[in-house]
């Protein structure tokens, strides 16, 4: 029970998604840059988190414990940035859907090869045809989605 509930809070968390993206579009057309506007978004972000920090209600953690992070773990910052920047500049030629499409898309094939070698400490889940034939069918329907004559 417990798995379904926390699969469900992400569903929610991934629909929240698209009025990021759309939200980040339209602060970067008010500041002009889509650097400024991912810099804004992710300060708010960030006080939204410390906040939530300084409550305790998700523990307060101790930041003595940065150093025992290996090099990867700092990177994830930075690879956050790359892919709010990637969906503002995506959105007005591909819309809404293709942007997160292709998202997903994007993260399907990192997680099957992380996942295939237990990279960064994941739980090691082999390759296997159910789950080669799931990524080809999400690639089939991002295509599709991207393809469709109302989308241009």
């Amino acid at each position: 029970m417990r798995y379904l509930v926390v699969l469900a809070l992400v569903v929610l968390a991934g629909a929240g998604i698209p009025v990021q993206v759309a939200a980040n579009k339209r602060l970067e057309k008010a500041v002009q840059s889509p650097a400024l506007t991912v810099a804004l978004a992710f300060a708010i972000g960030a006080a939204a988190m410390a906040l939530l920090a300084a409550t305790g209600w998700l523990g307060r953690g101790r930041l003595s414990g940065v150093t025992a992070a290996p090099w990867w773990a700092w990177i994830g910052g930075l690879l956050s940035a790359c892919a709010v920047i990637a969906s503002i500049l995506a959105l007005p030629q591909a819309g809404m859907a293709a942007v997160v499409a292709a998202t997903v898309f994007g993260q399907l094939v990192a997680s099957v090869i992380l996942d295939h070698f237990g990279w960064m400490d994941v739980p090691l889940i082999r390759l296997n045809w159910w789950r080669v034939c799931g990524a080809v069918l999400l690639f089939a329907g991002m295509l599709m989605i991207q393809h469709t004559p109302e989308a241009r």
